[in-house]
């Protein structure tokens, strides 16, 4: 199992405990129903992608560059580092995990 892998399913894990945590404390149907489906979907993607299937990856990045962008403009609007702060860098460092992932397979090395 590569760090694209690991990196995306902690981060599906992260993203889906911080959507029930939504709901739990502030009441967030949104936050439950995004968290949950942007997280199954980091989830099956990795799980796509240890079954040899590269297009797990690159859903993977899509999915995490678009969460990126949405806790950003959370972070610019809210002005408070959680959750979206916290969001913003771990969602950096999981896609520069999966773009390396991405150039060690451009380049066969395998995984």
């Amino acid at each position: 199992m590569n760090l694209g892998i690991v990196a995306a399913l902690a981060y599906g894990i992260l993203t889906v405990v911080g959507g029930i945590v939504g709901y739990i404390t502030a009441g967030s149907n949104m936050s439950l129903f995004s968290g949950s489906i942007s997280g199954l979907i980091l989830i099956f993607s990795a799980l796509i992608q240890i079954q040899g299937q590269n297009w797990g990856l690159t859903l993977a990045a899509i999915v995490t560059a678009i969460l990126i962008v949405v806790f950003a403009f959370r972070l610019a609007k809210t002005r408070k580092f959680m959750p979206a702060g916290l969001m913003t860098i771990l969602g950096m460092l999981t896609l520069a995990l999966i773009v390396h992932q991405f150039q060690i397979m451009k380049l066969g090395r395998g995984g």
